[in-house]
C-alpha cells in the first residue's frame, strides 16, 4: 500500500504522490493510519494534493478512470484537472455543533466543485449542475460516483453540497447512498 516507483501509491500505477506519516488527533474519531497525499490521478491533476485513505484513494482512482474522463471524453481536448474543494480535515459533518464527525476527518471523503479541460475551461458544479449544456456532464460525473464510492452528496442533497460533490467510502461499508 506504499509508494511504488514512479510515485504509484496504494497499489494503483494510476494514482500518483506520496505516503505520509501517521496523522493522530486529539479529537476521538480522526486521524489517518496510513495516509498518503494524492497529485494526479490517471494523468488528471488536482488542484491541491489531496490527503486521503488508500480506499478513498483507489474509489477516486477508480471514479477517473471509469467516470470522470469518459464522460469528458474529448471535449475540450479531455480532463486535466479536478478542483478539489476538501479532503483530510477533522470536522464535525456539515460544520454543525454536536454532529458526528465527518469521513473528511479520517481521510475517507473527497470534495470536487470543478472540473478544468486541458484547452482551460473550467466548469463548476454550482453554476453547471442546472446549466443545459454544463448539466448533463455533472450529473454523468455524480451518478458514476455511485458505486465507486459509498456516499455521494450533490446539489440535490441538501443546502450544504450545492457547489460541490462529496465522495466518501465509509468505513462500515454501507451504502451506496446517493443523493
Amino acid at each position: 500500500m506504499g509508494q511504488r516507483r514512479g510515485g504509484a501509491i496504494c497499489g494503483d500505477p494510476q494514482l500518483t504522490g506520496q505516503r505520509l506519516p501517521r496523522i493522530r488527533s486529539s479529537t476521538r474519531g480522526c486521524g489517518i493510519a496510513e495516509p498518503v497525499q494524492v497529485t494526479a490521478v490517471a494523468g488528471v491533476t488536482l488542484s491541491q494534493p489531496a490527503t486521503l485513505d488508500c480506499g478513498a484513494a483507489r474509489a477516486l482512482g477508480t471514479w477517473v478512470t471509469r467516470t470522470a474522463k469518459p464522460a469528458v471524453g474529448r471535449a475540450g481536448g479531455g480532463l486535466a484537472q479536478l478542483h478539489v474543494a476538501a479532503h483530510y480535515i477533522c470536522r464535525t459533518r456539515n460544520n454543525r455543533a454536536g454532529a458526528k464527525v465527518s469521513e473528511h476527518g479520517r481521510g475517507r471523503a473527497i470534495d470536487i466543485s470543478a472540473v478544468v479541460l486541458r484547452d482551460g475551461t473550467t466548469l463548476d458544479i454550482l453554476r453547471g449542475w442546472r446549466d443545459p449544456q454544463a448539466g448533463p456532464l455533472w450529473h454523468r460525473l455524480h451518478q458514476g460516483a455511485c458505486g465507486p464510492f459509498g456516499t455521494v452528496l450533490g446539489p440535490e442533497a441538501d443546502r450544504y453540497h450545492q457547489d460541490h460533490l462529496h465522495l466518501d467510502v465509509p468505513a462500515s461499508g454501507r451504502g451506496p447512498y446517493c443523493r
